[in-house]
């Protein structure tokens, strides 16, 4: 009998599902319920909500003040309502309307989540103009800026906007053509004219901003996003008005908790990323929601500001990563105001881009019960990019690391054997039509009926009942066989490594390609620190070499070990990485997942030491 505490309730949209059989080893899967109707554009929604609920508040930023030390920090909250976001957006698409910007000459947003930049993408929405947010590591983190260039490449932008010129101006002025206007909401380029944000915010509209968004439809182009790229570029992916609504709707009818109360977000996912920028943007967008921005994030150094808002703001459902939820859970252990605010009135936490452990998901599990005498769901599924990015949703509370689920309404689901793994393919509304600019790639991403190959592996959570959905077994790309010809499969042993190391293990890569074990290359997490006994000061190679360290991780390898069925599972050798993956030769994407063949590729060098034993350190399980 199970007598844990119950689940705060959350009602799940789509439990049931049709399966057919096609040819040998093809089978489709589509959710019972049918897709409803939804709108045509997302400004549609935007006029609705201002009209509707003009006070409302759409987004809020805490304002940058510098104190008089001079040193900037951040205060009270700066609000935008639905109101004036409708009327900003409207001016900010005369700006764009007068400079005659195209599908061929889009606007790129180079820089970080901001109210200016919600505004201006906001603004290309009305005028019909496509926008292109681009990684901020791009322009900040890069020493070459090879892919900011790509960006550029590919897109051809005639408008370039970054939040301040002190950050990006080295960057910009590096790649921007000396035609290309450069947009800033702060700041001087040094030799270059530039116009400021708040003038292009400030021009007045006419009656053609109507007529453009009214010659707006479901095949416009509203963005286009770049996936994160693994060993090759990244490919510019279309993101159509009637592709991100009808995932929006799908979203809806999938996770009814939306719609239920006025919906809160405190959210710091990146935009450029579909995570952020289609998924939660796009939320607020359709439910008239109010998004607070978080300008901190799942690391050491800014960690501190994401729980400073959760202590004074309490959203109605929560999303992160789970290095973010990692920090969430243990702070809330004797957090009793991160607790009491963030716990009040969340109906549904949800997480994306990596597995959580389980030692996580217990915590928070824990902390809600103290606080509320019940558990929150721990909600997940699988998207991408090219699928808006919702496509697979859990069907029930008791969710375990790597279920999936079913598809979301409209969404048919293409299960193909693949060998010894059954990839997932995607066909619907929400399914991006191509990638901008290079057929060669668009026409190889579907198959001969249409459907996008995913590149997902996935099983059953229970054959014999299909109800529940499907769960995630790895990334076909990333699996391999070993000199035998056994297969490992990559995602499940790395979501084992993952478990097995937490909190100290950020992520794993393995190898093994052609050779006769399975090893492993560990990312630590910065708590190993705090495990080696040694002063702040040390290297992170330091660290590493310590004594308490390196037994921690030996008795993970054992135990890793000793679960083992076999060649495959069996980590036969592993250490540990003081460098941490680098966002510039694309080792980890923006989300925080990290890029298996990336990783392999520019490491070559180390993977080869690991196999033949001339790296320090190495460990091997131990009887």
């Amino acid at each position: 009998m199970n007598t844990s505490p119950p689940f705060r309730p959350l009602t799940f949209g789509v439990t049931q599902a049709r399966l057919r059989e096609g040819p040998p080893g093809t089978r489709y899967l589509r959710a019972a319920p049918d897709l409803l109707p939804y709108p045509e554009r997302l400004t549609d929604r935007l006029r609705h909500w201002a009209e509707t609920t003009p006070e409302r508040t759409w987004m809020a930023r805490r304002q940058r003040v510098v104190g008089a030390d001079g040193q900037a920090a951040l205060g009270d909250w700066q609000p935008i309502s639905y109101a004036d976001a409708w009327a900003t957006a409207r001016r900010i698409a005369q700006g764009l309307l007068d400079r005659g910007l195209s599908a061929e000459r889009p606007v790129l947003i180079a820089s970080e989540n901001s109210l200016e930049h919600a505004l201006l993408a906001l603004g290309c929405l009305v005028a019909g103009v496509p926008y292109v947010p681009s990684s901020p590591a791009y322009a900040l983190l890069s020493t070459d800026y090879d892919k900011l260039r790509h960006v550029l490449r590919s897109t051809t932008p005639g408008l370039l906007f970054a939040s301040d010129a002190a950050r990006y101006g080295k960057a910009l002025l590096a790649v921007a053509e000396a035609d290309m206007e450069i947009v800033l909401a702060e700041g001087d380029l040094d030799g270059r004219r530039s116009t400021r944000f708040a003038d292009l915010a400030a021009t007045p509209a006419t009656p053609a901003v109507d007529a453009a968004m009214a010659a707006t439809g479901p095949q416009t182009i509203a963005k286009f996003l770049f996936t994160s790229g693994s060993t090759k570029l990244p490919k510019p992916v279309i993101n159509t008005h009637g592709m991100w609504c009808a995932n929006q709707q799908q979203m809806a009818q999938s996770m009814p908790v939306l719609a239920e109360q006025p919906l809160v977000l405190v959210d710091w996912l990146p935009w450029n990323h579909t995570f952020g920028g289609n998924h939660n943007f796009g939320m607020v967008l359709m439910h008239g929601g109010t998004l607070y921005l978080d300008d901190g994030k799942p690391t050491p150094a800014l960690m501190h500001e994401t729980l400073r808002n959760l202590r004074e703001i309490a959203p109605t459902v929560y999303f992160n990563v789970p290095t973010g939820f990692e920090a969430i859970a243990h702070a809330m252990q004797t957090d009793a105001l991160l607790r009491q605010t963030l716990l009040s009135r969340v109906q549904m936490f949800f997480y994306a881009g990596a597995a959580l452990a389980q030692p996580v998901w217990d915590s928070l599990a824990e902390s809600a019960e103290r606080e509320i005498g019940q558990r929150i769901v721990m909600a997940t599924g699988l998207g991408m990019t090219e699928s808006g990015p919702f496509a697979i949703f859990v069907t029930h509370p008791h969710v375990q690391s790597g279920d999936l689920g079913l598809p979301a309404p409209g969404l048919e689901l293409k299960l193909v054997q693949q060998g010894d793994k059954t990839e997932v393919r995607y066909k619907g509304p929400n399914i991006t039509p191509g990638y901008w600019r290079a057929p060669a790639d668009s026409a190889e991403a579907f198959d001969e009926e249409g459907f996008f190959k995913s590149g997902d592996a996935v099983q059953w959570i229970d054959p014999t009942h299909i109800h529940l959905g499907l769960k995630f077994d790895g990334r076909i790309a990333e699996d391999f066989k070993l000199a035998t010809g056994t297969f490992v499969s990559v995602g499940p042993l790395r979501a084992q490594i993952i478990a097995a190391g937490a909190p100290y293990i950020q992520d794993a890569v393995l190898t093994g390609i052609n050779r006769n074990e399975v090893g492993a290359m560990v990312f630590p997490t910065p708590k190993v620190r705090a495990l080696s006994g040694l002063p702040a000061s040390a290297s992170m190679s330091a660290v590493l070499e310590s004594a308490p360290v390196q037994a921690h991780f030996q008795t993970v390898l054992n135990q890793l070990a000793q679960r083992a069925t076999g060649s495959a599972s069996r980590i036969a050798r592993l250490c540990l990485l003081a460098d941490a993956p680098s966002i510039d030769r694309g080792e980890i994407t923006d989300k925080g997942s990290i890029n298996q063949r990336a990783v392999l590729a520019h490491r070559a060098d180390s993977v080869l030491a690991l196999h033949e034993d001339r790296l320090p350190h190495i460990l091997k399980p131990q009887p």
